[in-house]
């Protein structure tokens, strides 16, 4: 085993199911000790690729390595290292949290049980309450406490937050922060919620249609991205065309663009088509990821120096 600053190494992995391709090429390395954001929406690749890296599908191309080891050669190795918790949250519906607690402990010698109970009272949990009669939240809760309570490498979460009410959603981003900046463990989760990335991800990947649209540290994704407001002295017919744009949307005198690379070579070909810039800012994650995504749909539709 290689010594590497990735938890996780994905190298050119493609998946197709009959003729849909799944997953296109892929690479993604998500580094130590940092909480990694997957967006995408739904169908876009997400809980596919995560079956990758838990060995539940194997690679038709390309390569997969968790802490150094391959998911399907060696399972025992990497899910040994990983807490999993799934968009389904299947728990056995017949037991009761602390029979589930008990039950979860004799698969994992690493099962911190005192860590496990501070968890269930940080939820609140009720120990005596069959899992059938917990609500959504408290599902996904006591989901989540089988994930952290033997002190994974990796924390996988697919889709964690979903359906979950704003309340629910915030102890458990919060929960996910605090298991890395105490611990130092590496968190990915999966998303379709970009506000969530903003909030908690050191680093993201978006996916698009089975491929990576963009990934990198959050602060540099938003960074090299520009959003510019344009006003023309004369109406426009069609969207201008400008090096670096991801989007450009608008009509008449006044155009929104969402670029990247060079800011100033994109207002210098603003300005050569008769254009002032009359506002300009740093676009969200959602603005980003609606470029990113409608320029890999239509290819043709804006240049760019991407």
């Amino acid at each position: 085993m290689k010594t590497s600053p990735n938890v996780v190494e994905i190298r050119g992995l493609t998946r197709t199911f009959g003729k849909k391709i799944a997953l296109n090429d892929v690479s993604l390395n998500v580094p130590a000790g940092r909480v990694f954001g997957l967006v995408g929406e739904n169908g876009a690749g997400k809980t596919t690729l995560i079956k990758h890296i838990l060995g539940l599908l194997k690679a038709e191309r390309g390569s997969v390595r968790v802490c150094g080891f391959d998911p399907v050669a060696d399972p025992v190795s990497v899910l040994s290292r990983i807490g999993y918790l799934s968009e389904n949250r299947d728990l056995p519906a017949w037991m009761r949290v602390d029979e589930l607690l008990r039950y979860t402990q004799a698969f994992y010698p690493k099962w911190d049980m005192a860590y496990a109970q501070a968890l269930r009272r940080q939820f609140d949990l009720n120990p005596a309450a069959k899992i059938k009669t917990l609500s959504r939240g408290e599902t996904a809760k006591a989901g989540l406490l089988l994930a952290l309570a033997f002190r994974p490498e990796l924390l996988l979460l697919d889709e964690p937050s979903s359906g979950l009410d704003p309340k629910v959603r915030r102890d458990i981003l919060e929960a996910i922060i605090r298991t890395v900046a105490d611990e130092g463990r590496t968190v990915l989760f999966s998303t379709h919620l970009l506000d969530e990335v903003e909030r908690v991800a050191d680093d993201l990947a978006m996916m698009f249609d089975g491929q990576i649209v963009v990934q990198g540290a959050l602060d540099t994704v938003k960074e090299s991205h520009h959003r510019l407001v344009l006003r023309f002295a004369n109406s426009q017919a069609s969207p201008p065309a400008l090096p670096g744009a991801l989007s450009v949307s608008g009509s008449g005198y006044e155009w929104t663009v969402v670029c990247n690379g060079s800011r100033q070579t994109t207002v210098a070909a603003a300005a050569g088509l008769g254009a002032k810039l009359v506002a300009e800012g740093t676009p969200s994650l959602d603005e980003i990821f609606v470029a990113r995504a409608g320029r890999l749909a239509r290819p043709n539709l804006v240049p760019s120096t991407d």
